[in-house]
C-alpha cells in the first residue's frame, strides 16, 4: 500500500479571515479550505505547514493521521479556563503529550506511533467524533487526561502502587471511545478504567444541585457570565459548567473511594481480557458446532438423493469422466467420495471398491483423474 497522510484543523472560537485563507492557500493548493476549516490528504509527499504552528495562529484543533500508524491531536484551550497545573497529577510520566502556552492560549500536543489499525481508514470522520473533548474540558472534564495516563500505564512507565488520578473514567462518552480507539488504548485497561465513575463526568451535575449552586452565585458573577453571553463569548458556558462541578465537588456526600493502583488495574483489565477471550472462544466453538451440524445434515440430505437415484449416478460419474476437463473430473471424483460413504453406511463397500476398480482401469491413462481419486483416498 503506498503512503497516505490525512491533516485536517478545525476553528471553532474564531472563523477563518479571508486573509486567513489565502495564507493557507499558498501551503496548499489542493486543500479543502472553508470559514472553519482546512483538510487534506497526500499520497506522495507532505504538508508544507507546520500544524502546531497553524493551530498556535488560528485553528482551534488539529487532527492527523498516516496509514503507517501514527496519530495525532491538538487541542487549544483558553489558558485561563485550564489549570495546567492540575493537568500535572495526569501527566507527568505521559511521553506522547506535549503541553505549552502561547499567548492566552494552553497548546496541548498529543502523538503516538505504531497504533495498529483494525482495518482501512481515510480520517475524514475522526475529527468530528473527538470534537467534544474540547468542550468538555474547558468544561471541567478531565477524563481526557485519565486516558491519557493510561496510555503510560500500558507502556510500563507507572509504578505499580502508584494510584490512578481520578477515581475512574465511566461513564464512557462516545468522544472518550473515540478518543480510546483513534490512539489504540488497550480497550480492556479501558474497560477496567471505566467500572468506576468520575466526580467530573459528562453529565456534571443534577439539574436540582446545579440550581441551587447557580442560585447562590453572587449577582457579580451572573452578571459577568450573562453579559459575555450576550457579547458571544464561546467559553461563557463551559466556564459556567465548570464552577457548578467545582462548587457541586464538596457537597456531593458520595462515600469516599479508594482510588485503585496501577498493579490493581492492571490485573483487573487482564481478568476481563481473558473473560472476553473466553466468551470468543465459546462463540467460536458454538459457530463450528453449528456449522458442523449444517454440513453433516447436508451431507446425509446429499447421500439421501444419491441413493435414491441408484444406478444413474455411475453412468453421470462415466459422463463427468467423458468431458477430460478438470471440471468435469471434480465432480466425477465428488460423486464418487458420496459412493463410498454411502455403501460404508449400508455394509456394502465390497462392491464399491469393485466398481471404482473397474472404473480406474478404463480410465488409468486419464492421469489427472486418477490424481483426484489419491487425493480423496
Amino acid at each position: 500500500m503506498s503512503e497516505y497522510q490525512y491533516y485536517e484543523f478545525q476553528a471553532i472560537d474564531r472563523p477563518l479571515s479571508d486573509a486567513d485563507r489565502q495564507a493557507l492557500r499558498d501551503l496548499s493548493t489542493r486543500a479543502r479550505i472553508t470559514a472553519t476549516s482546512f483538510t487534506n490528504s497526500y499520497e506522495w509527499g507532505d504538508f508544507k505547514g507546520d500544524p502546531a504552528r497553524l493551530v498556535e495562529r488560528w485553528f482551534d484543533l488539529h487532527l492527523y493521521m498516516a496509514n503507517w500508524g501514527s496519530r495525532r491531536l491538538i487541542m487549544k484551550f483558553p489558558a485561563r479556563l485550564v489549570d495546567r497545573d492540575r493537568l500535572g497529577a495526569f501527566l507527568r510520566e505521559v511521553d506522547c503529550v506535549r503541553c505549552w502556552n502561547n499567548g492566552d492560549d494552553l497548546i496541548l500536543n498529543i502523538a503516538r506511533d505504531e497504533v495498529e489499525p483494525d482495518d482501512w481508514d481515510d480520517g475524514e470522520d475522526w475529527l468530528a467524533a473527538l470534537a467534544p473533548l474540547r468542550s468538555d474540558v474547558l468544561g471541567g472534564d478531565l477524563r481526557l487526561f485519565y486516558l491519557l495516563w493510561l496510555i503510560a500505564l500500558e507502556e510500563g512507565v507507572v509504578w505499580a502502587d502508584e494510584s490512578e488520578p481520578m477515581p475512574g473514567v465511566g461513564p464512557m462518552t462516545g468522544a472518550l471511545e473515540a478518543f480510546a480507539g483513534f490512539f489504540g488504548i488497550d480497550p480492556d485497561l479501558v474497560q477496567a478504567a471505566a467500572e468506576r465513575g468520575s466526580v467530573a463526568s459528562s453529565g456534571g451535575a443534577p439539574s436540582d444541585a446545579a440550581q441551587r449552586i447557580i442560585a447562590a452565585m453572587t449577582d457579580q458573577e451572573k452578571t459577568d457570565l450573562l453579559v459575555r453571553t450576550f457579547d458571544g463569548d464561546p467559553h461563557a458556558v463551559a466556564e459556567l459548567r465548570a464552577m457548578v462541578r467545582t462548587r457541586l465537588q464538596p457537597d456531593t456526600g458520595t462515600r469516599t473511594v479508594a482510588p485503585r493502583t496501577a498493579a490493581e488495574l492492571r490485573e483487573r483489565a487482564r481478568a476481563i481480557r481473558l473473560a472476553r477471550e473466553r466468551a470468543e472462544a465459546d462463540i467460536a466453538a458454538e459457530e463450528r458446532r453449528r456449522q458442523t451440524e449444517a454440513a453433516e445434515s447436508a451431507r446425509q440430505a446429499r447421500l439421501e438423493t444419491i441413493r435414491r437415484r441408484g444406478e444413474s449416478v455411475w453412468r453421470d460419474i462415466e459422463d463427468e469422466i467423458g468431458l477430460r476437463n478438470p471440471s468435469g473430473y471434480d465432480k466425477a471424483a465428488a460423486l464418487l467420495s458420496d459412493l463410498r460413504a454411502l455403501a460404508e453406511q449400508q455394509g456394502a463397500i465390497e462392491e464399491f471398491r469393485r466398481r471404482l476398480q473397474e472404473i480406474r482401469e478404463r480410465h488409468v491413462r486419464k492421469e489427472r483423474f486418477i490424481g483426484r481419486l489419491v487425493a480423496i483416498g
